[in-house]
Formats: structure tokens, sequence, C-alpha cells
């Protein structure tokens, strides 16, 4: 039973929709933990928050480069929120904002990518 569990799930390819659900589904996860530290732990929620900010750079740099197919004013959206994603960080670094912000538009993301995905199939 598990060896045909494995052989499956081998053989199973994802969407591109799908691995960015599951990217966003990690890191807002990460997010989730480093929200339940003391906010003075920096230590302790500076890996996730930067894992966000870094994964929000990388789709904002995506989104600026030649080729990309999506529509530009989604492209333009993204961007945008990659940058806000960044100041935002810095503020809840520096203790000036609360993480919970970041949380909800990734789900929000997270949510729209699902219904993509289910409209698609």
């Amino acid at each position: 039973m598990s060896l045909q569990a494995y052989q499956k799930a081998a053989t199973r390819v994802e969407t591109p929709r799908e691995t960015e659900y599951r990217l966003f589904a990690q890191v807002t996860l990460a997010l989730v933990d480093a929200s339940k530290l003391d906010p003075k732990d920096f230590v302790g929620r500076a890996g996730a928050l930067d894992w966000n900010r870094r994964m929000w750079s990388v789709l904002a740099a995506d989104c600026g480069a030649e080729g990309n197919q999506l529509p530009p004013e989604l492209r333009a959206g993204i961007i945008s929120l990659s940058i806000w994603v960044s100041k935002y960080t810095s503020e809840v670094i520096r203790g000036d904002e609360d993480i919970q912000d970041l949380i909800d538009v990734n789900r929000m993301i997270m949510q729209g990518l699902s219904a993509r995905a289910e409209t698609a199939a």
C-alpha cells in the first residue's frame, strides 16, 4: 500500500499554480508560527519574515521579466504588493507593525490561486 502511494505521488506533476500555492502555504505557515513568538524575538521571527520578503521579491522580478505572460495589470499589482511587503516587513522587524497583515495578504493570494485552479479544472 505505501509503495503504491509513493509511486502515485512520484508520478504526479504539479501545475505552476499548484507549486505557487504550495510555496505560499509553506511561507505563510512559517509566518503564522513566527506570529506566535514574542515580537521582540527577532531571531525567531527573522527567518520567516526574510523568506516571505524573498518570495515576494522573486515574484516581482518574474513579473518584470520580458516574456512573462501574465496580464500587465496583474503583473503591476504583484510588483506593487512586493514593494509593500518589503517596506511593511521592515516595519514589522522594527516593531512598528504587526505580522498578521503579511499573513492576511498571503492568504488572499492563496485564495485567488485556489479559485483559479478550481476554475481551470
